[in-house]
């Protein structure tokens, strides 16, 4: 079996992580790889002994040209399936370049924010197959008309490996200029609204009074920064609040949090969580989209309402009076990373959907 994936994120953030693990194990199960990427992509080096790495421009949405550019790769390459791994305009140019010359395509759909009709009416109708990483976004989908028999949910993984080694947690406190007895409330997103930073910031800023030592470590980049960095500095709370940007050596620190907090408008599934998990740091999180799904109410964590920062302070203060409760919350997140969230079940998932777009449309594995 040969399958191109295509995948149009330039860093390793979530999705693009799991187009990496995808890979590894379908490379390790004999499975042959080609990966279409943007041109520097991260997503080229993590790969580049799994699959032929094909970088070329993908400049989002309005490029029209990556329609031509794919066809070109997939009429020479003649893979068995075309799997479609993002948005930003790949996810109607993969699918009509592999449409054209009669190539299955399956896409996977990470978000769970509604489209308009007319975009479900004749996007999904380019694939013969759709992987939902949770429960939510297949839900979405079928509310907005594709047929449930066409909609698979395929979670997202994570290897804890990476996250099982303890963090130096003096080495920490010194690289995050922390005080060496600090509580850390870290929240690994995009710097973007959704993501709800700004609900975190308003929920410190009402608590640094009742616990002194209380502190925010954001990892992550985005277009919203510089918005972000003016709210902290309106409230007061730089002295708080600690912008560490995209950080590659994430496993590496994510152990030394006290709290992950995710107070998103919305949300696919949540990767970070996943991870976050993996580190046994228990998490705090929106009832919204896929979250429920990462966080297990009351086992690994606290779900809250989505926006509502009263809640995320009760949260916030329940769990950082409670060092036992976090301890139980995070080893029963480790646990069931290893149960639910296995990079194994995943690649099983993958291959179930590509041997039955094969068989649907050739009669054959």
């Amino acid at each position: 079996m040969k399958i191109l994936h295509v995948e149009s994120g330039r860093h390793l953030y979530g999705g693009a992580r799991q187009v990496a693990y995808i890979v590894a194990g379908l490379h390790a199960a004999g499975v042959e790889n080609i990966v279409a990427c943007p041109l520097n992509a991260a997503l080229a080096q993590e790969v580049k002994d799994h699959a032929l790495v094909l970088p070329l421009p993908m400049r989002g949405d309005v490029d029209a040209a990556l329609y031509f550019r794919l066809k070109k790769i997939i009429a020479a390459h003649r893979p068995d399936i075309v799997h479609v791994h993002s948005r930003r305009g790949a996810d109607i140019f993969g699918g009509l370049a592999a449409k054209r010359l009669f190539v299955p395509c399956v896409l996977s759909r990470r978000v769970d924010n509604p489209e308009s009709k007319w975009i479900v009416r004749y996007k999904y109708r380019l694939y013969d197959h759709i992987i939902a990483i949770s429960d939510a976004i297949r839900n979405v989908l079928i509310r907005e008309g594709v047929p449930e028999s066409l909609v698979t949910t395929v979670r997202s993984a994570v290897d804890p490996s990476p996250y099982a080694p303890p963090v130096d947690r003096a080495l920490f406190c010194r690289t995050f200029d922390l005080p060496p007895n600090a509580m850390v409330v870290g929240i690994v997103a995009q710097l973007i609204p959704r993501k709800g930073h700004r609900y975190l910031f308003q929920a410190v800023d009402d608590l640094r009074h009742t616990f002194p030592l209380l502190r925010v470590v954001c990892f992550g980049q985005g277009a919203d920064d510089n918005t972000l960095v003016s709210n902290v500095n309106a409230r007061g709370i730089n002295d708080i609040v600690r912008f560490a940007g995209f950080r590659a050596d994430l496993p590496k620190w994510l152990g030394g949090l006290t709290i992950l907090a995710h107070p998103a408008d919305a949300e696919g599934l949540g990767v970070s969580l996943l991870q976050a998990a993996a580190a046994g740091v228990p998490i705090i999180a929106s009832n919204a989209g896929g979250l429920p799904e990462a966080v297990q109410d009351g086992v690994t964590g606290l779900l809250i309402p989505p926006g509502d920062v009263t809640a995320l302070k009760e949260a916030l203060t329940r769990l950082l009076l409670d060092p036992a409760l976090r301890e139980r919350m995070g080893a029963a997140g480790k646990q069931r990373i290893l149960t639910d969230f296995s990079i194994d079940t995943m690649i099983r998932g993958n291959v179930a959907v590509y041997e039955k777009v094969l068989k649907l449309r050739f009669g054959k594995k």
